[in-house]
């Protein structure tokens, strides 16, 4: 509750500082120019897929990530769907959907993030109040950290139940992906060449989901961590070789010191980039 009454507070904090001519954050195109929140989100409420990359203590982009959800709803019939969220806990998930199950219940049969009550819960929540398909679309942890560990044979021994909570094997990859050669620059020594293939089973395992829980004329809007959907790379890297027909838009969230220019850095992570002061209140 005390979370909450927070980020409640610093929603109220951040209107009152915009209204005084300093935004907590700035919108901006691909290409660096920016852009109003309507435009983006009439612009991103035409595609088919739409990936909203988040940090995930960032409560700019949790707020943004309800705003725009239900502005969307607005005009167009949604489905959602989170890595937050593993396919092993989908029926649970169901289940609290459906009114079946409590909120405690939900959090004692899923396996909640640490800040599902103040992120994520908000985006259930109205899912299940508005009968809204939500997906949880996630490769199990523990079966990651086994590709982690051994690689993708590591896989192959699992049992066939284990096997329906993640991709077809063998899941394709492509270790030249600039996104995963830079995983193993940035983390020398964690688990070597089978780090960016533990991502990449996250990656393909969202997109296999994503694509079981899509439905054609209903706009899907997926939440993942930002590093998941940047460059064209990741997810959509898989659902553009699967099925290159779908209109998929992405959102980039970013933070910078001053946000009244968007850094090079950061131009071409996604079709819109949400760019944050860094001192911004985070949740956890």
């Amino acid at each position: 509750m005390k979370k909450l009454l927070l980020l409640g507070t610093f929603i109220c904090l951040a209107f009152s500082v915009t209204a005084q001519g300093k935004s907590p954050y700035t919108l901006y195109t691909k290409k660096g120019k920016k852009v109003s929140y309507k435009k983006m989100q009439r612009t991103l409420a035409k595609k088919d897929i739409v990936f909203f990359g988040e940090m995930h203590n960032n409560a700019i982009a949790h707020w943004l990530q309800m705003a725009f959800t239900k502005d969307c709803d607005q005009t167009r019939d949604l489905v959602l769907g989170a890595e937050m969220f593993e396919q092993d806990n989908q029926e649970a998930l169901d289940r609290y959907l459906q009114g079946k199950i409590t909120a405690k219940q939900l959090d004692s049969q899923a396996r909640l993030w640490k800040n599902y009550p103040t992120d994520y819960a908000p985006l259930v929540n109205y899912a299940k109040a508005n009968s809204i398909p939500f997906a949880a679309t996630n490769i199990p942890r523990r079966y990651a950290a086994l590709v982690a560990r051994g690689g993708f044979a590591a896989l192959d021994t699992l049992p066939a139940l284990a096997k329906n909570w993640m991709a077809p094997l063998p899941m394709e990859y492509d270790p030249n992906l600039p996104g995963y050669k830079k995983m193993l620059e940035m983390m020398p020594g964690h688990g070597g060449e089978n780090l960016p293939k533990a991502q990449a089973s996250k990656d393909a395992t969202m997109a296999w989901f994503i694509l079981k829980y899509f439905q054609p004329g209903k706009l899907f809007i997926h939440f993942n961590g930002t590093y998941h959907s940047e460059n064209g790379e990741g997810i959509l890297w898989y659902l553009q070789k699967s099925r290159p027909e779908l209109r998929l838009g992405s959102i980039a969230t970013v933070v910078q010191k001053d946000t009244g220019k968007l850094e090079a850095e950061h131009r071409g992570k996604a079709d819109f980039i949400l760019c944050v002061e860094a001192d911004m209140t985070t949740t956890y």
